[in-house]
């Protein structure tokens, strides 16, 4: 048995009395091919333990989430019997566990010695937990304006409805510290426990995010106002009880969903003509988009740690150069995208001001569209040259395991799903009805050209991600560069003033009319010198700019120049929906066509993975843009 013992790996008593039993002429065979060898291998259990820990967790996950969809399904269907206060006493439950893990990790488990022995480098980016601070804080709060909203009609209000945004608050806080600085460990101990940790914290913020898109009391509250507005307008008295109604088919009489309550609301509760009131409420709705984009990020960054856990990387896993992100190289990029930008807001606040004053009219409308219908096309366009560009290059595919890419390209095409979706749904609503009136044109087009943008677009992105980045040629750049950014000194720059001074030294009447005159003369050589400088480091970097572009090939520029191009629009379509503009929603057509309950349950499922898919596309973007 000479042949086994030149194994490392571990045997285990199976194995060693197979060896022992075994004849002496079977010396030349090798275990390692065996059933049982693999079986037996310290790699094999520790792989097993780890797809182990990661089904256990996973079903831990997965019957959470059953458990409070079923829940918000019952208060969807049947809100007598399980009402809102059920719902967040859940949630609240959940998010108490979920915090106790959490200073757990951060007291315990990532204080032992050894416990974090590696980090991935390529696990949450910057932008990434800037992102996360961001809405934390948006969602924080909110939270606050609820808070305040409740403790005003504190006689009609539900004292969950105090309590619940108050742990969201704590919950939002400890998490986003969470994520900011331990988003990259790879944690070497208590394996299962941290598993099942980060998977109920999972579980926790999919339902928070679930809560948040199919709870429609907010949406309908602003249904009921609109309403309510142009009953004024038409003279007549609004309804004493918020609801929202649509028409039906077969009936013409319309009917009404009452407002979700957390069950101990009367009919009367209504927001008192006060300005704090006003102000809670609308800063509550104008808020409550980033609450949902906040639980989607922590749920991405929370399923990379979750992979990490156990995870040893070795040293031709880490990146040899990180490249950074440096504003060179691009000049029509930006501009075009500025222009875009720029467009884009004005465009967005012509349409908040029909909306907020009173219904969009149908001028609104075209605009909106028309502005979609002219950028979409040129940002499918440039995707495509981008792919091309990629196909043409002779950068060699990143093959190595990345669970951060992994999910980049999981998340980039299952949050292109909802508003593909919204997209189909549209198509088919328009031409079943009347495909030749001028604004159903429009979103015709509209809806066709985004899907060819989504589709595209990803393409460009997946493929960039998959790329090596330019890290030697970079450097060589940057080197020669800062050899030329030393500029030779400004004529003048060197000389000093002593020669003035002695020029007038025998015209000074006295000692101190010559100190003053001296004093003078040394602040005017400070100025002096201080422009000088000014001028001499604008130079630099105007000459290291211009060098960094002059060098980098056409295949680069163009990368460059695309991929911040597309950062832009990319930017600019998701603060349009973000902050209201919902035209898919308020110009009525696929709500006449689904019903309102239908095309409600469409866009609430859309609506969001659109708004998530924009924001993290242009992460996407930016590691494009690096990589390049």
């Amino acid at each position: 048995m000479s042949g086994n013992k030149a194994s490392k790996q571990k045997l285990c008593h199976h194995c060693n009395s197979r060896s022992a039993s075994a004849p002496p002429g079977t010396s030349s065979i090798h275990y390692e091919k065996s059933w049982l060898y693999r079986h037996c291998s310290l790699q094999q259990r520790d792989r097993q333990a780890q797809k182990s820990g990661q089904l256990f967790s996973g079903l831990l996950a997965l019957n959470v989430v059953f458990l409070g969809s079923a829940f918000i399904s019952s208060m969807i269907f049947n809100h007598v019997a399980i009402t809102l206060a059920d719902v967040w006493i859940l949630l609240s439950i959940l998010k108490v566990l979920s915090l106790c893990w959490i200073i757990y990790y951060l007291l315990g488990t990532s204080r032992q010695p050894h416990a974090v022995l590696y980090r991935d480098t390529h696990a949450g980016p910057v932008w990434i937990r800037g992102s996360l601070l961001l809405f934390g804080t948006f969602s924080i709060l909110l939270n606050v304006f609820q808070i305040g909203y409740s403790v005003i009609q504190i006689n009609c209000k539900s004292k969950v409805e105090i309590v619940f945004p108050s742990i969201e608050i704590l919950y939002v806080a400890t998490q986003a510290f969470f994520l900011w600085h331990h988003s990259k460990d790879c944690i070497q101990v208590q394996h299962n426990l941290t598993r099942c940790g980060l998977m109920l914290t999972i579980a926790t913020n999919l339902l928070l995010w679930l809560l948040a898109v199919t709870n429609d009391s907010i949406h309908m509250e602003i249904e009921s106002q609109l309403r309510e507005v142009e009953q004024r307008l038409a003279g007549k008295a609004p309804s004493p009880r918020p609801c929202s109604c649509w028409a039906d088919a077969a009936s013409s009489s319309p009917h009404c969903l009452p407002l979700l309550t957390s069950g101990n609301e009367t009919d009367s509760c209504a927001c008192p003509n006060t300005t704090t009131c006003k102000v809670f409420q609308k800063g509550y709705i104008l808020l409550y988009p980033f609450n949902t984009e906040y639980c989607l990020i922590c749920c991405s960054v929370l399923y990379v740690m979750w992979k990490n856990v156990g995870r040893r990387i070795s040293h031709h896993h880490i990146a040899h150069v990180k490249p950074k992100f440096k504003l060179q190289g691009v000049v029509f990029g930006p501009l075009l995208g500025a222009a875009a930008v720029i467009i884009g807001i004005c465009v967005f606040m012509m349409y908040q001001i029909q909306a907020t004053g009173s219904a969009p009219n149908y001028q609104v409308f075209v605009l909106y569209y028309s502005y979609y219908i002219v950028l979409l096309p040129l940002m499918c366009i440039v995707a495509i040259i981008g792919t091309i560009i990629h196909t043409l290059e002779k950068r060699e595919l990143d093959t190595l395991k990345n669970p951060t890419r992994s999910l980049d390209v999981i998340l980039l095409m299952g949050a292109a799903l909802g508003q593909i979706a919204m997209s189909y749904f549209s198509i088919v609503a328009i031409v079943a009805t009347n495909p030749r009136d001028k604004l159903n044109s429009l979103i015709l087009s509209y809806s066709v050209l985004l899907i060819f943008q989504y589709i595209t677009q990803n393409i460009f992105i997946i493929d960039g991600l998959q790329r090596q980045p330019f890290v030697a040629a970079e450097a060589q750049h940057t080197a020669h560069a800062g050899q030329l950014s030393v500029v030779p000194e400004l004529p003048g720059e060197g000389t000093t003033t002593p020669s003035s001074s002695q020029e007038h030294t025998h015209t000074s009447p006295s000692k101190e009319e010559e100190a003053n005159e001296e004093h003078i003369r040394e602040a005017h050589d400070q100025r002096r010198v201080s422009v000088l400088e000014l001028g001499q480091e604008f130079r630099r970097v105007s000459l290291s700019y211009i060098h960094t572009y002059s060098h980098l090939s056409w295949k680069r520029k163009a990368l460059k120049e695309i991929s911040f191009f597309l950062v832009l629009c990319n930017i600019i379509l998701w603060i349009m929906p973000t902050f209201g503009a919902h035209p898919v929603f308020e110009n009525g057509l696929q709500k006449s066509f689904y019903g309102y309950s239908t095309w409600f349950a469409i866009v609430n499922f859309g609506l969001p993975l659109s708004v998530f898919y924009r924001m993290h596309s242009v992460g996407g973007l930016l590691e494009v843009y690096v990589s390049a």
